[in-house]
């Protein structure tokens, strides 16, 4: 299901120049004809000005002109559909997810229990009682009455959802059921008033097995879809519920949804940053990775800008809130994800292009066949054949109901699925199949998809002694240092068994290095401007200072007693497969393109590293969005890697989103494919398990298709019996299901 992502916020209106916009979270879609029938009954509408219909999320979203329409009726149009809007509130909305789940349950076990009952008479009768057809009115007002329970029981809300779609002009598939129900019922009141010789348990039956098959494909939908989503929640968490706000000298802890442009707050080492601001007093080091997605932190002072949920690392700030609400950061990224969703581009896949024009084909077949059987026999004599065009019209609906189309699909789904999940691949939804065969373009984000996402030291050049004396000393200096670089230098001492000792002394300079006195010499490990304004002469190291610069490296100098001993070289390690999924994309006509938050010099050292030759540093987490979409204009089918809450939008906005399942849980939430672990062959690997089970896809539809086309055209004769069309119904399933397991049957069959 999809979840709601607006933060603090309960109405997702947007109003601009006599438009509003409005995004409803919806329950009760369950397949293409559901998002059909919505796109129809909007674009019937005057008012309507453009609508977007989310199958995979269950969302909608509306714009419309004010002057003609207002909220309440925008609403109506979807309950009359029969679907539901669910409440903005995540928890009464889980509480409904959850209610619906339990109607589900309840509506399948009354209709199955009906079907269970129905087939048993069913079986009694030819079994036991030596008849194929009823001559019991008993037995007929039983089945009459499994019939008409069934309908308007737990079938109830299927007939409400064809009434009124017929009342918009809408044909759909609870129409076709519905219509195919109805005459089950009609025949078997035939047989049991005007014509005896009709079978009027079968037309019965009919009635309460075509309904109880709908009941059960919408319950499995829905179980499918029912996912209690933690995007939101990540987001939240990332927000302190308080922030220590300090006006005239005094400081007092209130709600953060009450603060205003405006306010000073106080923040702590260690804590996450409450709000947008910029720095009033103080400095520090800043882990910033929620905005850019990048391992190496931020130094802020004086009037520098930090972001909200991202994390105050070394020094105490006092901040000035320049935004709030619905401005804020976490709130901008929570609205551009919830806007790409419901703006995706469709996928028509190829069951959606042939079902538009199969139910009414299906109904115009099943009257045109009853009609002919009730005229036609004229032509040679005969009187009307009631019966004949009865069983032609009923069949035909029958056989023409399309389960076989409708499992067609997701069975290749659950097949490729499992076969993915073998892989370490989690394919969540039906576009990662059926789109990533087509994507031609491959953009991936840098920190934690390509390098692995933790600062790391790279080199170590060494100007007096050995790289060993230069770690030990950079180690030793760091030891009792906090900032996640000096955590890198001790890591790589700690590798290498490099020995070091706790600093005598120590001292953190805030953004610029630290001082500290270890064995009675004085060292200092920091940035190399802080060093040369300290006095020391880093000629000798200018051009490899440079060169670890190019490649994208943060530099620390290592002074020992005033003497540049050498140079350490932090960045963010390349993952072992990088170049070789690249050169894999290469090979299959697809272009990997970088993008990423970090500095042009650091991206290119990255991608001349991995093979990649287009690349896009500095990008804002709305504008990898903005570039994922200016590609699909230009007609590119993108799929976009990421694995940060910077990259939600882009991997909401991307035809096929790719999350490494070490990332966060929004980045989880927002892709079409999880890797699991950090591996970025995994990438490659989905890309071969989405085409072959596109063909899978294709040889089910086709076998579907095969059993309609033909019981259909069988149907019209009039000759086959209504039972009958139901088994061939249930064999067209199972040649889907054959088609679609066989291989892996046999394979289990040779263990």
């Amino acid at each position: 299901m999809f979840i709601i992502m607006v933060i603090g916020v309960q109405h997702r209106g947007y109003h601009e120049m006599g438009t509003t916009q409005e995004q409803f979270d919806v329950g009760g879609m369950s397949c293409s004809f559901c998002a059909e029938s919505i796109n129809k009954a909007y674009a019937r509408t005057d008012g309507v000005e453009d609508v977007d219909v989310s199958l995979a999320h269950e969302e909608v979203l509306v714009r419309y002109d004010d002057d003609v329409l207002n909220e309440v009726t925008v609403k109506d149009i979807l309950r009359d559909l029969g679907y539901t809007i669910r409440d903005p509130d995540k928890k009464r909305r889980h509480e409904e997810q959850q209610e619906e789940l339990a109607t589900g349950r309840r509506r399948l076990i009354t209709a199955g229990s009906a079907s269970l009952i129905t087939a048993g008479l069913m079986l009694w009768m030819v079994f036991v009682a030596g008849q194929f057809e009823s001559t019991s009115v008993v037995m007929d007002l039983i089945t009459l009455g499994l019939a008409a329970g069934t309908m308007f029981g737990p079938g109830r809300y299927i007939t409400y959802k064809a009434y009124h779609s017929l009342r918009r002009g809408i044909f759909n598939q609870h129409v076709l059921l519905e219509a195919g129900a109805f005459a089950g019922v009609l025949g078997g009141l035939l047989g049991l008033v005007v014509f005896p010789s009709f079978p009027t348990v079968h037309f019965f039956a009919v009635s309460v097995f075509v309904t109880t098959y709908h009941v059960l494909s919408e319950y499995t939908s829905l179980v499918v879809r029912t996912r209690a989503s933690q995007a939101v929640r990540s987001l939240l968490d990332l927000q302190p519920d308080t922030a220590r706000r300090v006006v005239d000298g005094t400081v007092e802890e209130i709600p953060v949804e009450a603060l205003a442009v405006g306010d000073h707050v106080r923040i702590k080492p260690g804590e996450n940053i409450p709000v947008d601001g910029v720095v009033a007093d103080g400095t520090s080091t800043v882990d910033e990775s929620v905005a850019t997605g990048e391992s190496i932190p931020e130094e802020k002072s004086d009037g520098d800008e930090v972001i909200g949920g991202s994390v105050n690392v070394t020094g105490r700030l006092l901040v000035e809130v320049t935004a709030t609400g619905e401005d804020a950061f976490l709130n901008r990224i929570a609205r551009e994800i919830e806007e790409a969703r419901a703006m995706k581009p469709g996928i028509v896949q190829l069951a959606d292009r042939v079902l538009k024009y199969f139910v009414p084909g299906v109904l115009l077949i099943a009257a045109g066949a009853f009609v002919f059987w009730m005229l036609a026999p004229a032509l040679w004599g005969s009187d009307p054949n009631v019966q004949r065009g009865a069983f032609a019209a009923l069949a035909v609906l029958v056989l023409g109901y399309p389960c076989a189309l409708g499992m067609a699909t997701p069975l290749a789904l659950i097949r490729g699925g499992g076969k993915a999940a073998n892989r370490g691949i989690l394919m969540r939804s039906g576009d990662a199949f059926h789109v990533f065969p087509d994507v031609d373009r491959i953009v991936l984000d840098k920190t934690g998809t390509i390098t692995v996402g933790e600062p790391a030291v790279s080199d170590v050049v060494a100007m007096d002694g050995t790289g060993e004396d230069v770690v030990a000393t950079a180690a030793s200096a760091e030891a009792f240092s906090e900032h996640p670089l000096a955590d890198a230098i001790l890591d790589h001492a700690d590798e290498r068994d490099v020995g070091y000792d706790d600093p005598e002394s120590f001292d953190s300079v805030t953004g610029k290095g630290v001082r500290a006195r270890i064995r009675d010499s004085d060292a200092l490990v920091g940035k190399p401007e802080w060093l040369d304004a300290e006095g020391v002469d880093l000629a000798e190291a200018e051009d490899d200072i440079t060169r670890l610069q190019d490649e994208g490296l943060t530099v620390a100098g290592v002074v020992r007693d005033g003497v540049l001993v050498g140079l350490v070289g932090i960045g963010d390690e390349i993952k072992p497969d990088a170049a070789e999924t690249v050169q894999r994309m290469n090979e299959s006509d697809i272009t990997p393109v970088m993008i990423t938050g970090d500095n042009k010099r650091t991206a290119d050292a990255v991608a001349d590293d991995v093979g990649i030759e287009r690349v896009m540093a500095d990008v804002l987490p709305d504008e990898k969005r903005e570039e994922i979409d200016r590609l699909q204009e230009a007609g590119h089918r993108v799929a976009m890697v990421g694995d940060g809450i910077n990259d939600a939008p882009a991997l909401t906005q991307a035809d096929v989103g790719i999350a490494i399942s070490a990332g966060t849980d929004i980045a989880i939430e927002s892709a079409d494919i999880v890797l699991m672990g950090d591996r970025l062959r995994g990438v490659m690997d989905a890309h071969e398990t989405g085409e072959e089970s596109y063909r899978k896809t294709r040889q089910n539809l086709f076998t579907a298709f095969s059993f309609n086309g033909i019981g259909v055209a069988a149907a019209t004769t009039g000759l086959v019996h209504p039972v009958f069309a139901m088994v061939a119904m249930v064999l067209s399933v199972s040649a889907v299901l054959a088609n679609s397991f066989a291989g892996q049957l046999l394979s289990y069959g040779r263990l």
